[in-house]
């Protein structure tokens, strides 16, 4: 397959966005546990969070149980093993050692969008702190209300420089890194927040799962969510009943035909879909019903965007995996095969950049499903225990995963093989020298 695609771009029949994206699907699919590059990690506790900047791709942030956060160099090996195997030291180190490391154990680590001269820390020791890359000083801190469970700052900001928390306590804290102080709090859930996605096509939005089981957005412009995901309204969903203007139509052709003397019943403005749905937008808080939905039957332990912010993945405590329509806030239905997943503790997804590919942290391995069916594409082994984290590098196109062995594995795409291609041509230059001029 791989040998004609490269022939098919050679006469210029495949274009070379689509020739890219070939490529890309093929190495994502052929991810093994890479044998040419190892992490030596000074992590004493489960590794519960795994980052690799988004402006160079190249330094890959880790935090663990024990209260460290340490940085890898992924592009230059500190040495070399045997000649050819690349191990990777850390550069940098912050512990409970440091004048002001965590005392606790670090739940999430973040890099700065737009700059590797910035990284976030987030822990059980209720304190989510900034620090300088170059001094590996403690710039700012905010001390929380609670245990410190996720973290997340929006890829794509412009506007603003804010830290999504959510901790053991029932609110949303918004910090910002320019002033120093708490803005302000997202109010909506019942218990702990465990997991935070913002927006990939939106700086404003934000999504938040909590342990009640909830899947929240909110527009931070605003008080208030704007919408809550109902794990039984799904895009199939119910036909939706008719407007009352609709309704006093049918009822004046009816009455002019004679075939009723009854009068119109008149609608309620909550029975009407429209009305209640622009009344809805125009106040800050939901309906009762729709504020209670629930989007898993359980905490939720992690949540994912799309690289290209149309969908949203969602993982539970109830062992399910599900697949939502941003736009429309619908569950798309994609049954994902059984899966066993870690309940006690957030979950970090990742997605490959078509997106073709969802890898979900099973236990002590690592499944990888196809998005769209839900069929389990492959299965990788190589943690000793239970895994924590994934993160997916578009660049690298590698895989890195955390667990609670307190290693770091890289899971690289085997390298495509040029030598069944030169087979190929070696053959066909056979076969030509092997013909005689009386041949038919």
């Amino acid at each position: 397959m791989w040998c004609e695609a490269v022939r098919l771009r050679e006469r210029g029949e495949l274009r070379a966005r689509r020739f890219e994206a070939v490529a890309r699907a093929r190495r994502a699919a052929s991810l093994a546990l890479s044998n040419r590059k190892e992490f030596a990690t000074p992590h004493h506790g489960a590794v519960n969070s795994v980052q690799v900047d988004l402006t160079e791709g190249r330094y890959l942030l880790s935090g663990a149980s024990d209260g460290s956060a340490a940085i890898f160099d992924v592009q230059n090996a500190t040495e070399y093993e045997a000649g050819f195997i690349a191990k990777h030291r850390s550069i940098l180190l912050v512990d409970k050692q440091h004048e002001n490391g965590h005392k606790f154990a670090v739940s999430m680590a973040i890099w700065y969008p737009v700059d590797t001269g910035l990284f976030v820390t987030a822990s059980f020791d209720q304190y989510v702190k900034v620090w300088d890359t170059n001094s590996a000083q403690v710039v700012m801190d905010f001390k929380m209300p609670g245990k410190v469970y996720s973290a997340a700052m929006s890829p794509i900001a412009t506007t603003h420089m804010l830290i999504a928390t959510g901790s053991a306590d029932v609110q949303v804290r918004l910090c910002d890194i320019a002033s120093g102080a708490f803005t302000h709090t997202l109010s909506g859930h019942r218990d702990g927040i465990m997991s935070l996605e913002w927006s990939a096509s939106s700086e404003w939005i934000l999504m938040s799962g909590g342990c009640d089981g909830a899947i929240r957005f909110w527009d931070i412009r605003r008080a208030g969510c704007f919408c809550v995901l109902d794990q039984s309204r799904s895009q199939l969903g119910r036909r939706p009943p008719f407007l009352e203007s609709t309704v006093e139509k049918s009822y004046s052709v009816q009455q002019r035909k004679g075939k009723s003397n009854k009068k119109p019943q008149t609608l309620h403005k909550s029975q009407i879909p429209g009305q209640g749905q622009i009344q809805q937008r125009l106040h800050p808080g939901l309906s009762t019903s729709q504020n209670r939905a629930t989007a898993h039957y359980g905490a939720v332990t992690g949540l994912r965007t799309t690289t290209d912010g149309m969908y949203l993945l969602s993982s539970g405590s109830d062992s399910r995996l599900r697949l939502w329509d941003i736009d429309s806030g619908r569950n798309t239905l994609v049954n994902f095969e059984a899966m066993r997943l870690q309940t006690s503790k957030p979950l970090q997804l990742a997605v490959t950049e078509d997106p073709s590919l969802v890898f979900v942290p099973c236990m002590a391995s690592i499944k990888a499903y196809n998005l769209w069916s839900g069929m389990t594409f492959q299965t990788l082994r190589g943690h000793y225990e239970l895994v924590n984290c994934c993160y997916y590098s578009a660049q690298e196109q590698e895989l890195f995963t955390g667990s609670n062995d307190r290693q770091i594995l890289v899971w690289s795409p085997s390298t495509p093989d040029f030598t069944e291609m030169e087979d190929d041509d070696r053959r066909q230059k056979d076969f030509v020298a092997d013909e005689d001029n009386w041949s038919d």
